[in-house]
């Protein structure tokens, strides 16, 4: 609408990526300095800001419309760490993961209902300004109407304890959690692949539509969060990650197989069971490394480890498409192939730096001996009234 083009949505998108990126640490430690709940809701109302904010922009070639970009990049890393570390402190530290999966269940709900809201806003053939003044202004209220939902949340929590606090490079170097931030950002890459080159790779097999590699992803995901929400306690974080890096890998093998529209079943269906159990195993592993009073740089920097890969993973991708046409290779099969190779590898180092399971040790209950068996107290008995007040005593 604004007669830019692919390059300059890619460097208004990629600019606010970095700008995001910037703000995580910063935001992981506001949270941990004044709670999930102030982070959660101000970004939420910044969130719908930035959206009114858009109908004002009237060029894409000006600072503006970058400006608000990283803004809005900015506070979904804000929203998203708030969530992550409030939804991290409901539960015990064993079942942290299946906590952040059932809150990333209810994001695929959004995602399926989201493209149904996008395509009744935007789609028709020619899209006009004021559809997509239209499509900001209800953004921006779903953004206020979860402002609402967060403060309701979180109405009975209370601020953390003001302590003295290092800085966040000295905490990141002493807590962070190792090979897992090589997998998050692997992860980064693997699952945005889909996202930024399905398009184009089913335009070049002359197939007009990807809907369907997503129709089934989602569903998938959700139902693969509820049957293994539990597995995580039962089995422990690191089999989880491997599995997860594993079947991401398998996916990336099943789209060089695609022919037909119907033939992206099968990767989206494994793509699909991949995120959903690599997604919150990664996370709790990546967040538990650190103190609770940390939880929040802990989360934000293990989300800070998906930008990386993105921001790395897109235009590596984009360069194994370039070149390997220009010696002759299949292109799309190439750079599928060379991702999974990349995701193979990760799970490789991460299995091999990570001799024992991140999960903790279950504690055995104590023996049943004569210093703990338990001991039956007599009721309490009436020994008397002075002054019109009962005095009741026990056995000692």
């Amino acid at each position: 609408v604004l007669g830019g083009t692919e390059l300059h949505l890619g460097w208004v998108v990629g600019v606010g990526a970095v700008g995001s990126l910037l703000m995580r640490v910063s935001l992981g430690s506001a949270i941990d300095r004044y709670g999930p709940r102030l982070v959660w809701v101000a970004s939420l109302v910044v969130f719908a800001g930035s959206c009114f904010a858009h109908l004002t922009v009237t060029d894409c070639h000006g600072p503006g419309i970058y400006l608000l970009r990283i803004t809005f990049a900015s506070v979904i890393a804000g929203i998203m760490g708030a969530a992550m570390t409030f939804i991290s402190g409901r539960a015990p530290v064993e079942r942290m993961a299946e906590m952040f999966g059932m809150l990333g269940t209810s994001g695929f709900v959004g995602i399926v209902l989201g493209t149904q809201l996008g395509d009744l806003l935007l789609g028709t053939e020619t899209i006009q300004r004021w559809q997509v003044d239209r499509m900001f202004l209800i953004a921006g209220m779903l953004g206020l109407s979860a402002a609402l939902f967060a403060w309701g949340a979180t109405r009975h929590q209370t601020r953390p304890v003001r302590r003295r606090r290092l800085p966040s490079w000295r905490l990141v170097r002493r807590y962070h959690p190792g090979t897992v931030l090589l997998v998050g950002a692997a992860m980064g890459i693997g699952l945005a692949l889909p996202a930024t080159f399905l398009r184009t790779y089913a335009a070049e097999l002359s197939i007009p539509r990807i809907g369907l590699f997503f129709g089934v992803y989602a569903p998938t995901a959700i139902l693969t969060r509820i049957l293994t929400r539990r597995l995580p306690e039962r089995f422990g974080l690191r089999p989880m990650i491997l599995v997860g890096l594993g079947t991401l890998t398998v996916g990336q093998v099943l789209l060089i197989f695609v022919s037909s529209e119907w033939t992206f079943i099968a990767p989206g269906i494994v793509y699909g069971a991949g995120h959903a159990i690599l997604v919150p195993a990664t996370l709790a592993a990546g967040s538990r490394a650190f103190p609770n009073r940390y939880r929040g740089l802990g989360t934000t920097l293990i989300m800070a480890t998906f930008d990386v890969g993105n921001l790395v993973g897109a235009p590596a991708a984009g360069a194994i498409v370039h070149f390997s046409g220009k010696v002759g290779l299949p292109r799309y099969p190439t750079m599928f192939l060379s991702m999974a190779v990349m995701l193979a590898l990760a799970g490789l180092v991460y299995g091999l730096t990570t001799r024992r399971s991140t999960r903790p040790p279950k504690m055995r209950p104590p023996r049943r001996t004569p210093l703990t068996r338990p001991v039956k107290t007599p009721a309490l008995v009436d020994i008397g009234v002075d002054n019109g007040s009962r005095h009741e005593a026990g056995a000692p």
